[in-house]
């Protein structure tokens, strides 16, 4: 989250880490309907290196943004008919990053420069039952496509209180920006294309967020943090309106706990964590939002070399919409990850 940390590694440490997930999806709403359903999903690739005692690196790949629903309804009468509402996609985040320690391994400053790319497609039918006559069906294609940069700033200051713990306090900070996007519009009555519809002069707004956390370590054995975040994205818009956001805000905490770092036994060298977040949404419809109330508990098991990790997460998810008449959700989710950390950088001398 923080690029500023990059160089706060070991010189001589390569590091490799990708995770995927799996997830059950509860949904419910004020009529009594409900419905679940299960996704997975890759969550990242990422790698970082040093490059010098005082600067290091990283480059990833990470899913920004996904949009996924389906649903709809049927009405009897005179014309009896169906209609569907279906979108899909999503943005993926290409980024480099750079940072550099700029006192002591203590205070450094750090870089990321991404870019967002991605298709987001919006569909919706009115299908007519079969013993109406004279009506024709219709679809209705919305798609967006983005292709723009991004750039996220951090700083990262570690004050050590005794040779075995320290407190970390972090910054980041991402300008808010207005997206490279073309929307494009297809109209089908029946068979027939209707028109179509290519805008590419509309706003689309990315919002800006500043985040804060503070972290205290015990080293080899005990790690707690907190972290806030903030985005004001009221004023964005989105298809040149404004009225589609509110500002949102994202609280966590949670800590990692080891009984014996450099114990033989296996389960003494087990990375155990939790942790609990509360965040409100940046949609609103309809004047309307969403809170967020998470926990999730997970285990870091240590490979042969004690280095490397997997990891595996249990995270539960309560999203409770401000009125009854929207969506309430629920989510399981599954995380594992594998944490490749290897010494790459020893200089061999001969004698």
């Amino acid at each position: 989250m923080n690029p500023a940390s990059y160089s706060s590694m070991d010189s001589l440490t390569f590091i490799l880490d990708f995770g995927i997930s799996g997830q059950m999806s509860w949904f419910s709403d004020d009529g009594g309907n409900k419905e679940m359903h299960k996704n997975g999903n890759l969550e990242y690739v990422a790698l970082q290196f040093p490059v010098h005692r005082k600067v290091a690196l990283s480059f990833g790949l990470l899913p920004y943004s996904y949009v996924g629903y389906l649903f709809g309804f049927h009405r009897d009468g005179a014309n009896p008919y169906s209609q569907s509402f279906e979108g899909k996609g999503g943005l993926n985040n290409v980024y480099g990053g750079i940072s550099f320690d700029i006192w002591r391994k203590r205070f450094s400053f750090g870089a990321n420069v991404g870019y967002l790319f991605g298709t987001i497609l919006h569909t919706q039918i009115l299908q007519f039952d079969s013993e109406v006559t004279g009506a024709n069906s219709s679809i209705r294609t919305q798609s967006l496509r983005i292709k723009d940069m991004k750039l996220d700033l951090g700083l990262q200051y570690t004050h050590p209180v005794s040779l075995k713990e320290h407190y970390t306090l972090g910054l980041i900070f991402s300008p808010g920006k207005r997206l490279n996007a073309t929307s494009e519009n297809i109209n089908r009555t029946g068979t027939m294309l209707r028109d179509t519809t290519i805008i590419s002069d509309q706003a689309f707004d990315l919002s800006s967020s500043i985040g804060i956390g503070l972290s205290y370590v015990y080293q080899n054995k005990l790690v707690l943090a907190s972290d806030f975040l903030y985005e004001p994205w009221n004023k964005s818009k989105f298809f040149d309106a404004s009225n589609h956001f509110r500002n949102r805000i994202r609280m966590a905490i949670g800590g990692e706990y080891i009984t014996n770092y450099a114990s033989k036994v296996f389960f003494s060298r087990v990375r155990y964590r939790a942790g609990i977040h509360y965040g409100t949404s940046y949609l609103q419809i309809n004047d309307n939002g969403y809170n967020e109330l998470g926990a999730s508990v997970g285990l870091g098991l240590p490979l042969i070399d004690n280095r490397s990790f997997v990891n595996v997460a249990f995270e539960y998810v309560k999203i409770k919409p401000e009125t009854r008449s929207l969506i309430d959700e629920q989510y399981f989710r599954i995380t594992i990850n594998y944490t490749f950390n290897e010494a790459w950088f020893y200089k061999f001398k001969v004698d």
